[in-house]
């Protein structure tokens, strides 16, 4: 998708631009010419070895890869073991005379699969030729050995966007710069995470036992996709999140609806009922006091979003939606305000399988997306208050038969960890290099985004390390990621090897205010 941009909010994107003598981003262009295939295959041969985070055996498969990779260009590497969980890879450049350090961030692991549902097998990747109009895979490639690759091509596989892609085009960024005689500016530190799509829940103790080793000034998160103008965007926050699972019982078991319907109750409606109560169908949050604690869009989060060009209609086509919430809010608008979204469903079952029965319960999968000043404990207490005010007896365990025959409304609720709002300031002097870098890098203003609709685990790392997170996205923003026939355009692979080949080099004049 190619949509038209406006130049009066392009150019409102970058109100703050260093002047520097030379990029090097002509010569990392022409030695990535050179180089297009062995890029393209090295991605491959890490997209497949299977990445799901329970996988342990692959997951260090992966791990040992990485490492590899990493010595293999002269960097510093070792594993961050973390006894059972995932480990973390490590690796470092120090440059001599740099007085400010950055940290770049990726993971490896990748979203659970479903191998019937993928066209292209999710551990076999897959180069095609640019998708149909109608949104159809392109052909089959060999993957190659030699000369140059369409820039258009898609390298189909699970994590080849979410987030191998990314961790590839960082280390080809430093084989560009060695090779064509560029030095950094400024320490890099690479961690390599192997448990982001599984909630990172074991990172922190990472994070807390390597302090000092992972110590930085800033850390870089090279994660989501780029804005869906295919414009770069530099993103300063991300929302929270807190899930939730919940039950709702009915009969001990399942009954003829033609004798006991409309006596019995069915616990598909009851729970129907419940969240229609917490959200309208045009995506209204109903708990009680849910917003009393959500501010206003800040002034200069507004300007912000509208400078980046309107996409909604366009996303709507693409999509195939006849409308969007809120009565076509805009989207950029939207992620800045919490949302309440409905994962899942389950009660009974439907088509051939279906039965004229009133199941025995059902089962509902929820995910709030917060902002800030709200936490995941308070939206926790909020949902259950709300719930109980409904007649909902509530129950964090499987309930007793004495608790449901002595309630007509019992709802049993297993939450997730959660995690609270991160936000970095647009304003700091990082915020605007790193905005000025890219945007002499891409030879295009950046749109500066106040914060990301997904969660990320930049929470972990703002507890642990307390320096400023900002995320730097280079793939498609079509890619795919976490749904079947993820991919990564060949483009937004040469794309990010420039980007972090800039920010390498580019970043500590900028930095510092300097003019070479």
């Amino acid at each position: 998708m190619r949509l038209k941009l406006v130049g009066a909010a392009l150019l409102a994107c970058v109100p703050f631009k260093f002047a520097f003598a030379q990029s090097v981003t002509p010569a990392v262009r022409a030695w990535r010419e050179q180089h297009e295939a062995e890029i393209v295959r090295e991605l491959a041969d890490l997209v497949a070895i299977p990445d799901v985070a329970r996988d342990h055996a692959n997951i260090l498969k992966n791990a040992e890869t990485i490492r590899a990779m990493l010595e293999r260009r002269g960097i510093s590497a070792k594993i961050l073991d973390n006894g059972d969980a995932p480990p973390a890879v490590f690796g470092e450049i120090k440059t001599p005379g740099a007085t400010r350090t950055i940290g770049l961030y990726a993971h490896y692991d990748g979203q659970p699969v479903v191998v019937a549902d993928w066209v292209t097998p999710p551990f076999q990747p897959t180069l095609r030729a640019r998708p149909g109009a109608d949104g159809s895979l392109g052909a089959v490639q060999p993957i190659p050995t030699a000369g140059r690759v369409d820039p258009e091509f898609r390298l189909y596989g699970r994590g080849s966007a979410d987030d191998k892609g990314p961790l590839v085009a960082m280390l080809f960024a430093v084989d560009a710069l060695r090779a064509t005689g560029n030095k950094p500016t400024v320490n890099i530190k690479f961690f390599f995470d192997g448990e982001e799509e599984a909630g990172s829940a074991h990172v922190g103790a990472i994070l807390e036992r390597e302090n000092a080793l992972l110590r930085a000034d800033v850390w870089l998160f090279a994660d989501s996709p780029v804005h869906q103008s295919r414009k770069m965007q530099v993103v300063f926050g991300a929302r929270g999140d807190m899930s939730v699972e919940m039950t709702v019982y009915g009969p001990s078991h399942a009954l003829h609806s033609g004798h006991y319907g409309n006596w019995a109750p069915n616990p598909g409606v009851l729970l129907t009922d419940a969240i229609a109560s917490m959200r309208s169908g045009d995506g209204r949050i109903l708990i009680d006091h849910f917003l009393d604690d959500v501010p206003p869009i800040s002034a200069t989060d507004r300007a912000a979003i509208r400078a980046l060009p309107v996409i909604d209609a366009d996303l709507r086509r693409e999509l195939l939606l006849g409308g969007s919430e809120a009565n076509n809010a805009l989207l950029a608008e939207r992620i800045l305000l919490p949302a309440v979204n409905l994962r899942g469903i389950r009660s009974g079952q439907v088509g051939a399988l279906a039965s004229n029965s009133i199941p025995t319960d059902a089962s509902a999968s929820i995910d709030f997306r917060l902002v800030p000043n709200q936490t995941p404990a308070h939206v926790r207490d909020l949902v259950e208050a709300h719930l109980r005010a409904r007649g909902w007896f509530l129950v964090h365990d499987e309930p007793a038969d004495s608790v449901r025959l002595n309630h007509p409304k019992v709802m049993r609720l297993a939450w997730g960890a959660g995690a609270p709002v991160v936000k970095t300031s647009m304003d700091l002097p990082i915020s605007k290099a790193i905005r000025s870098v890219i945007s002499e890098a891409t030879g295009s203003p950046v749109f500066a985004v106040p914060m990301m609709g997904g969660s990320l685990p930049i929470d972990i790392f703002e507890a642990a390390l307390k320096v400023p997170l900002i995320i730097v996205p280079t793939v498609n923003h079509d890619d795919n990621q976490h749904a079947k026939d993820e991919n990564v355009r060949v483009q937004n692979l040469y794309d990010g090897i420039e980007v972090f080949a800039a920010l390498m080099t580019r970043l500590g004049p900028a930095w510092s205010g300097v003019v070479p």
